[in-house]
């Protein structure tokens, strides 16, 4: 008996049948021409998709301290921002009573402070005994102060005057000058330029004065050496009668006689010489100023130095610089006196105000700034400050 088979199964099962007898009929042939049997792909297995999981919010990390110190620093509100792009401007102050007496307890609300012709906001009053001195004191050694009697007087009264006014932190330089200029003693202790400015010795012939060249030399030493955050101050014990700087040799040596004051001297040698004094004085002035340096000056002349037009010439120059930096030009009336204008000098340096500012002028490097201190409060007292500054960038 036969086996019935399903008629929709065999259909089905046809072409597997078909596909079986093919390939063994394939691999047959292969086979015997000796390649090897062809391989047929196989469909990979569907693959199992699970479900798409949420991606969790990552957690911040907390930021370390290099971190906020810089996040803090790159925030800086308006006032430190013109602190950071200003200059920051120091102006010695000195101010007296009419009789000539250091006025204190004075704040930055008494005090009016103007740059070329704009208030300026006063920030803070710096303490003067807080703040180092370096001092330069010139001692003329020329013929022409040293004929007189009291030579060694001035050199005893400007030692006792560093010894006094110096304290261990301040510094001393000590300068002689006549034709020459002679660094006596470095930057020191009040002990130690004290006793190098008592061995100068005076001049025993005739010599020149190269006054200008002097004031320009102690200056640019004191801008050099002087640190900082030093106040710096020049005091110089001379007539200032120059005639052996580079500005005025030249003419007084090609005619001495322009240096007489004679009337049968050439009008033009004369003013030729004038004009030499005058621009060396401006150049010594533009040297002090741009080494922020307060100028004094004691003419040992005494009276008898309005009697000369040349004594006067020399004398109204030394004076211009003083006023231009804060500072005095004193005439003392007898020897005797010198004593007491070094203590004056003293309690000026002591009882000066530093008022501070930052100035947001955006002048060049280099450009000179007038500036203007006055206290509206004390009518009668006498201000004295620099008239100006040159911009440091």
């Amino acid at each position: 008996m036969s086996k019935v088979y399903d008629k929709p199964r065999a259909l089905l099962l046809l072409p597997a049948i078909i596909l079986g007898w093919t390939l063994a009929v394939l691999s047959f042939v292969a086979t015997a021409s000796g390649q090897q049997p062809v391989r047929v792909p196989q469909l990979p297995p569907p693959q199992q998709t699970t479900p798409r999981q949420p991606q969790a919010t990552p957690t911040p990390k907390p930021a370390d301290e290099g971190a906020d110190k810089a996040a803090d620093e790159s925030i800086i509100d308006d006032d430190e921002i013109v602190r950071v792009t200003s200059n920051l401007v120091v102006v010695p102050v000195s101010v007296t009573s009419e009789q000539g007496e250091p006025v204190q307890g004075l704040k930055a609300a008494d005090f009016r402070l103007e740059e070329e012709g704009r208030a300026q906001e006063i920030t803070h009053v710096g303490d003067a005994e807080q703040v180092p001195l370096d001092i330069a004191i010139l001692f003329d050694v020329s013929s022409s102060v040293t004929s007189k009697n009291f030579f060694t007087f001035q050199q005893e009264s400007a030692a006792r005057f560093l010894k006094q006014v110096l304290k261990p932190t301040d510094r001393a330089a000590v300068f002689s000058f006549g034709q020459k200029i002679t660094l006596e003693q470095p930057l020191a202790s009040a002990e130690t330029a004290a006793s190098k400015l008592l061995a100068i010795p005076a001049a025993t012939v005739a010599t020149g004065t190269a006054f200008y060249d002097a004031v320009t030399q102690a200056a640019k030493y004191l801008a050099t050496n002087s640190t900082g955050r030093h106040r710096r101050v020049i005091i110089v014990l001379s007539d200032g009668d120059d005639t052996f700087s580079e500005r005025v040799r030249d003419v007084v040596y090609a005619d001495p006689r322009a240096n007489s004051g004679g009337k049968t001297v050439p009008l033009t040698a004369r003013q030729r010489l004038q004009e030499g004094h005058r621009q060396a004085m401006l150049s010594v002035q533009r040297e002090v100023q741009r080494g922020d340096i307060v100028f004094y000056s004691i003419n040992p002349g005494g009276p008898s130095v309005r009697l000369n037009q040349i004594s006067m010439r020399a004398q109204t120059g030394m004076q211009q610089v003083a006023e231009s930096t804060g500072g005095t030009a004193f005439v003392p009336e007898r020897v005797e006196e010198l004593d007491t204008v070094l203590r004056q000098v003293a309690a000026e340096l002591r009882a000066q105000y530093l008022l501070q500012y930052y100035s947001n002028s955006d002048a060049p490097n280099g450009k000179f700034l007038n500036i203007r201190v006055r206290t509206p409060a004390r009518a009668g007292a006498r201000v004295r400050s620099r008239t100006g500054y040159y911009v440091k960038k």
